[in-house]
């Protein structure tokens, strides 16, 4: 998950990094100004550029004007500048091949670390061990002998026992790795493993911080989530979302199930129930009248069938409201050790 930037929390330039004042300076300069000095930077300085550039966020025009001036001298502000991933891209692309830049981007996504060797140490011992029992044992006795001790405890604990023994005795038979198998390796681990982690971090992420909030008292989860969303809307929702999910709908107490039906809207209702168990359906059914279910499953039948991103959005809305009826006191929720949580 990205940080805030210490360069968004700072106005004097004193403050920033040198990779930090890089970072704004190459964007100020835009594109085509840019180019010619991406080009005369080795990869690593490329590298670490672009980690900072992709994670500056927004950066106020007091803080740029006041960094050009101290390089150029007399130069008024160019306004606010975004650092995001993909104005990293879009820069880099213009002086390296694609794959290349696909390369330096999915390592800036992926885990912290100069190295794939840094980058593994940072990867949960669960989430490697599921790749590499995959593997044959003598490449992941290399992987292992690549990465810290501890680590390759923790990686070994989680293999299944006979081949985690079978790569034990790989580990000791083991010779000094010719350069050229430990390169494949390492592409192979770059490709397949950290672009697929990267891919996924983010969801991780949401998924992680849920939990987290889960366990906030009310006040605390409600101070927190106000002002992510004044920060980060999406995530915000994405989180809530995860926190109580469409299925935990089914554990409120019947008057609350009829008092979330009065606050639904009826067409999002019967969309948001076309995706839903027959369990989950029974019992919203059993908490209507039996015209208005009459009604209801008319309806849903006559939609026909219906796209699973629009089933997905009416069941975010349920529980979004959900979640704001729990806050107003009008309904009373569970959370997620199964304890009653009272409203008053």
């Amino acid at each position: 998950m990205s940080r805030p930037s210490k360069a968004a929390a700072k106005e004097d330039i004193r403050q920033l990094t040198g990779a930090e004042r890089s970072a704004v300076l190459m964007l100020a300069l835009g594109e085509d100004h840019s180019e010619k000095i991406w080009r005369m930077l080795d990869e690593d300085e490329i590298k670490e550029i672009s980690q900072v550039m992709s994670n500056l966020g927004t950066i106020s025009s007091s803080l740029v004007e006041k960094l050009l001036v101290d390089f150029v001298g007399q130069m008024s502000g160019t306004g606010s500048l975004m650092g995001s991933y993909e104005s990293t891209e879009r820069l880099l692309s213009r002086m390296m091949p694609g794959e290349k830049v696909s390369q330096i981007m999915e390592e800036i996504r992926g885990p912290a670390g100069r190295t794939m060797w840094d980058k593994l140490a940072n990867v949960n011992e669960t989430v490697l061990a599921n790749y590499l029992k995959n593997e044959y044992p003598q490449t992941v006795a290399v992987v292992l002998s690549k990465i810290k001790p501890e680590h390759a405890a923790r990686v070994l604990g989680a293999l299944p026992e006979e081949f985690a023994l079978e790569v034990v005795q790989r580990m000791l038979r083991m010779e000094s790795v010719q350069k050229d198998i430990l390169d494949n390796v390492e592409k192979t681990l770059r490709v397949e493993f950290m672009s697929n982690l990267a891919r996924t971090a983010k969801r991780d992420a949401h998924e992680h911080m849920a939990e987290v909030f889960n366990n906030f008292d009310r006040q605390t989860e409600s101070r927190f989530l106000t002002s992510l969303e004044e920060r980060s809307r999406d995530s915000a929702e994405r989180i809530k979302a995860l926190m109580f999910t469409f299925e935990d709908l089914g554990k409120l107490d019947p008057g609350s199930i009829q008092t979330l039906l009065r606050n639904v809207e009826k067409d999002k209702l019967g969309l948001a129930l076309k995706g839903a168990t027959d369990t989950l359906r029974d019992i919203f059914f059993s908490n209507m009248s039996e015209r208005a279910g009459k009604i209801l499953r008319e309806d849903m039948e006559a939609m026909g069938p219906v796209r699973l991103k629009d089933v997905d959005e009416a069941q975010m809305r349920m529980v979004n409201i959900a979640k704001d009826l729990a806050n107003k006191g009008e309904i009373m929720i569970a959370n997620k050790q199964g304890e009653d949580e009272l409203i008053y």
